[in-house]
Formats: structure tokens, C-alpha cells, sequence
């Protein structure tokens, strides 16, 4: 039957076996073999196939559209038994990219400040990070909110994810930076989905189409719901698991100026609402210069008010990896020096005389803090760093300030890179993400951390190093497993129920930023209870009633469904996490 579609699509039909196992597969623990995968030219093929799925939706009922860009996805968001729509093809164009009066903007992440927008583009799903960047750089505009892994993803799964990286601290997320976007819903045309004063909203449910529909019965559910609602948001200040309900609705100073923004609740819902096929962002300058001050900790106790301190000075950044990960970096320095010829090494092995005679007279430290500031000049920057060293000092740490971007670097390197490391030298095993996105308030560090690594410790089958955004308490964890060993998918199901009680007894999210797929969304009902969990149906009725979109994921998925599509150590491809 998929022969059908080749009648009215421009784009690529392809049903290669070779094909088929490629896209069965994301950078997630899961095996889901779809039907047939395509490649669409532009948007009316996106509208084209949406009708099609609808007209053969009765006879078919299995029928359902995935859009996926890079599928760096590490929750199985991208995988589906139906049809695959893969827009990195041909879909991936910048469009423009302009500079705007400036304008400021306050980001969603609490104690955020104010931002000052200088810039837009528009551009096309699936436009790889790397790509747009280059056309962004080139009026010296940047859009924050970029992921770790910003060579290998592209802008379509920062949409679908609500992405987050190393700016967030300053930035905020993804869901901060989209002006409006272009969506096609479930009847196959493309809407304009942005922000909508409380007039503009009236005019909108006045309509007597599906757009209408839609306003109408989002505005109902979350005006019925709000005290709820609210209630339930997450007390962290990252969150993608669910559908993000808690900002649609926007209390302005006066009525005229409420904002209704159902582009809130479309960006992080992984394409199960409809399929996006062009986005206006909004840009920052780029700032010119940047200098990291290193933090090495020998106990966890003071972290929570350590970072609570540091935040103060509103730095760009705060990183941080465990003791597992920066021992990795000693163990294996040669990696780290590979390609930097004789005297580069020497050099680089010189920077670190440093870190081993810490080790040496005071042991591995349990957790490295990267502290990084911005600024317009050296003078400006240095002042930063030497103000935080003073404001910290009654903690009896080690600070050290860097000198420059190469010895900076080096620190960057053991953060981005080890977990690469450890995959290399440790054989038969591969990564595992289902625990690999938790938040708690950072206040709750210093007894969470220790708990967590009790919890992880007592699986021998496990290898892990602890890494993320410590100045919002977003941790990754990956650990590498032997997807052969028959202890795996007990470990996974049992460790996933541990870590996850964990982080709601300190109310936290499972998820910050890597969103639900088929791994997160069998837990949300006990992360937000039926109630929430019933909203979130409610939602996805309302966009798509005969399930076109993304099925199994924010809703209907089961654990059940999680068990039978693990991976088996046969069929694991390689794949790049960077968190």
C-alpha cells in the first residue's frame, strides 16, 4: 500500500531493507522496526501525507506518521512501527537570517534576567545545528539554547525535546527563543502557531474549523484546570516530561496584554500534535569573550549553598562531573593528547601537574565545578573571576582560574569527552540512557548525589560516571551495559523504579530536557498522578483524534511495550551521546 504514496509525493519512498533497520533504531535502548520510511521535499508533502494517513486511517488503523531530523534522540521519541518521515534530506534549509531592533525578554528559568534579542532566522526541520550555526556566526548572532551535542543534532528534536545545554543557567531553554512556528495538524494544512493577545484568542475560537476547535478546547481544559494544573507543575527549573501546560496561558499587566501561547505546549510534545516544518527563532549576540574558574570539592555537603552562592554572580555556566570521571581523564590522558604532536603533548602534560599533585597530597576530589563567565572584555571577565575566588573562599576550596581558552579546554574536554572514553576502553558494552536526564533543586545535592551512587553501586553490571548542569541540579547519567546479559532488562526496569523514586522523593523531574519517548512515558502517571496524566490525553485529543502522530509517546506508552523493544546486543549501531 505505501506504493500509493509515491502518487502525490515529490520526496523519497524508500521500504530497503537496509533502510528499515537504519531508522529502527535512535540513539536510545530500543529496537522499533517501522514500515517504511520517507523523505519529504517540502511542506506540502508533509500535508499531502497527513491526508493520506487520514483517508486510510479507518481501513488502516495501524497508520501513523514519525518526523525525525538527526535521531539523536536518547528516549526512542523518534521510532515508530509505521511510517517515518525523515526531513534531513530536503527539509533543512536556512531561510534568512536578520538582525531586529533590539528588544529584551525574560526567560522562564527562575532568577533568570533579562535578555536582550538582536536577531531571527527562520529555518527548516531538518537544518543540522552545525549548519544553521554557520549562518547564524555569520552576523555574529547566536541562539543559546544549543544542546551538547550541537555537531551531530538538528534544530526539528531541539523543538521536539525542548532542548537545553550549557547556557541554560543565563538563557534558558528552547522554549524561550521560538517566535512562532508553521505546523501541519491532523486535518493536513499548515497553521501559524505563535503567541495570541486575548483578542486575537477570541477571534481564533470564532473560527469554525479545526485551528478553532483546537483554541477552543485547550483554553477550556487549562482555564477549568489552571489551580491543578499549577499544582503540578515541577518545582525544578527544567522540566519536557508531559505536555508543558504551565505556560500557554500568560498574565500580562492588563488584560489586553495576556498572551495565549500554544506553541508552549507543541514545542517538547516530540511530534505527537502535529509536525512542525518551519521555525522563527530568536537570537543573541554572541559574546566575544569567555574565562572558566575549576572548583574541585573533597565533600558534597556544602554544594547546595556553595551553588546557591555562586549563582549570585550570574555566571554563563555551571558544570560539573564526578570523581569517576575526571579518574577516567587520568587514566586514559593519552587519549586526550592523541594528534597534538610531541610538543603539544608535552605542554598539555604540563597542565596537569597541577591536578595530580592535588590528587596526590589530597585524594580524588568527589565533584569539579565549571564556572564560567562572559563578558566584552578581559578586564571584565577577570574581575568576575577573581570576585567569585573571594566570595567562596570561606569554603576552603581548591579554585583554580584559568589562564586561557587552551587550558580551559582541557577541563571542557574531560566533561564532553570521557564518557566517550569509557565506552572506548571498556569492551562488550554500550550505552544505555533510561536514566539519563533527572533534576532536583540544588539545595537537595548534597543527600541526593550520595544517594544516588548507593543506588547505582549495588549493580555490578553497570558502568556509570555522573555529569550535567549542577547549577540546576540536571544530572546525566549513561551507564554502559552488556545488552547479552540476561541481568539487563531486569537491571534497567529496576534501576529506572529506584532512581526515579529518588528523584520524586526530593521533587525533581525525570526529566529536564531529553523528554519522555517510549522510555519516560510509562512513568509520568506516577510522576504527576492520573489526574495530570488524564490532561495530558485530553491534549492529545484535542490535536489528533485519530492518532496520526508519534504514537506511545507522552501518552500510551507502556512498560510493557518498553520491555519488548529493548535491544539486543546484536542489534545495537553506534551512536553519539553528549549531554
Amino acid at each position: 500500500m505505501f506504493d500509493e504514496i509515491k502518487k502525490f509525493f515529490k520526496g523519497d519512498v524508500d521500504t530497503r531493507e537496509d533502510t528499515l533497520i537504519a531508522y529502527s533504531h535512535d540513539a536510545s535502548i530500543l529496537e522499533v522496526r517501522p514500515k517504511v520510511v520517507v523523505f519529504p521535499k517540502d511542506t506540502v508533502d508533509v500535508e499531502n501525507l497527513v491526508k493520506w494517513v487520514n483517508e486510510n486511517k479507518t481501513a488502516h488503523p495501524e497508520l501513523s506518521i514519525t518526523a525525525r531530523a538527526a535521531g539523536t534522540c536518547m528516549s526512542g521519541g523518534s521510532l515508530n512501527e509505521s511510517i517515518i518521515m525523515d526531513t534531513t534530506r530536503y527539509m533543512n534549509k536556512v531561510h534568512w537570517v536578520r538582525r531586529v531592533p533590539t528588544y529584551r525578554m525574560r526567560p522562564k528559568y527562575p532568577g533568570s534576567h533579562d535578555i536582550e534579542i538582536v536577531g531571527e532566522v527562520t529555518v527548516e526541520p531538518g537544518c543540522f545545528y552545525r549548519d544553521f550555526e554557520v549562518e547564524t556566526l555569520k552576523q555574529n548572532l547566536l541562539l543559546p539554547c544549543y544542546t551538547a551535542s550541537k555537531s551531530i543534532n538538528a534544530v526539528g528534536g531541539m523543538i521536539g525535546n525542548n532542548s537545553a545545554g550549557e547556557l541554560t543557567l543565563q538563557y534558558g531553554k528552547t522554549e524561550d527563543y521560538v517566535k512562532e512556528l508553521k505546523v501541519v495538524f491532523s486535518d493536513g494544512h499548515t497553521y501559524t502557531v505563535r503567541p495570541v493577545t486575548r483578542r486575537e484568542l477570541y477571534t481564533k475560537i470564532a473560527q469554525v474549523d479545526l485551528e478553532g476547535r483546537i483554541y477552543k478546547q485547550m483554553f477550556d481544559l487549562i482555564n477549568d484546570h489552571k489551580a491543578m494544573i499549577d499544582a503540578a507543575k515541577p518545582q525544578v527549573s527544567k522540566n519536557s516530561a508531559g505536555y508543558y501546560l504551565w505556560n500557554v496561558m500568560t498574565k500580562g499587566k492588563t488584560e489586553d496584554e495576556d498572551l495565549f501561547d500554544l506553541s508552549q505546549v507543541i514545542i517538547g510534545s516530540q511530534g505527537t500534535l502535529g509536525i512542525v516544518t518551519e521555525i522563527t527563532f530568536k537570537l543573541v549576540e554572541k559574546s566575544p569573550q569567555s574565562k572558566l574558574v575549576v572548583i574541585f570539592m573533597k565533600d558534597l555537603a556544602p554544594l547546595g549553598k556553595l551553588v546557591d552562592e555562586i549563582l549570585e554572580t550570574k555566571p554563563l555556566t555551571i558544570e560539573s562531573y564526578d570523581d569517576k570521571t575526571f579518574g577516567l581523564a587520568m587514566k586514559f590522558f593519552k587519549d586526550f593528547v592523541k594528534a597534538k604532536g610531541l610538543w603539544g603533548t608535552i605542554r598539555f602534560g604540563l597542565s596537569f601537574i597541577p591536578e595530580f599533585f592535588m590528587v596526590l597530597t589530597g585524594g580524588v576530589p568527589k565533584l569539579i565545578l565549571l564556572v564560567e563567565y562572559a563578558g566584552n572584555s578581559p578586564k571584565e571577565i577577570d574581575a568576575q573571576c577573581v570576585a567569585l575566588k573571594e566570595k567562596i573562599a570561606h569554603f576552603n576550596l581548591h579554585v583554580h582560574i584559568t589562564r586561557n581558552e587552551k587550558e580551559a579546554k582541557k577541563y571542557w574536554d574531560m566533561r564532553r569527552d570521557s564518557f566517550a572514553l569509557l565506552r572506548k576502553h571498556v569492551a562488550g558494552r554500550h550505552t544505555a540512557p533510561f536514566i539519563d536526564d533527572i533534576i532536583v533543586r540544588p539545595e537537595f545535592l548534597p543527600k541526593f548525589l550520595p544517594e544516588l551512587s548507593k543506588i547505582l553501586d549495588k549493580y555490578d553490571n553497570i558502568i556509570y560516571t555522573i555529569a550535567g548542569h549542577a547549577g540546576n541540579g540536571n544530572f546525566h547519567i549513561i551507564p554502559l551495559m552488556d545488552f547479552n546479559d540476561a541481568k539487563t532488562l531486569p537491571t534497567i526496569i529496576e534501576l529506572g523504579d529506584q532512581v526515579y523514586d529518588l528523584v520524586f522523593k526530593y521533587q525533581g523531574s525525570i526529566d529536564a530536557e531529553h523528554n519522555d519517548g517510549l522510555v519516560r512515558t510509562p512513568y509520568l502517571t506516577k510522576m504527576f498522578g492520573k489526574e495530570i496524566t488524564d490532561l495530558f490525553q485530553n491534549v492529545k485529543d484535542i490535536f489528533d483524534p485519530k492518532l496520526v502522530f508519534n504514537p506511545n509517546k507522552k501518552v500510551g506508552g507502556t512498560m510493557e511495550y518498553l520491555k519488548n523493544h529493548l535491544i539486543k546486543g546484536d542489534q545495537i549501531i553506534g551512536h553519539t551521546h553528549s549531554s
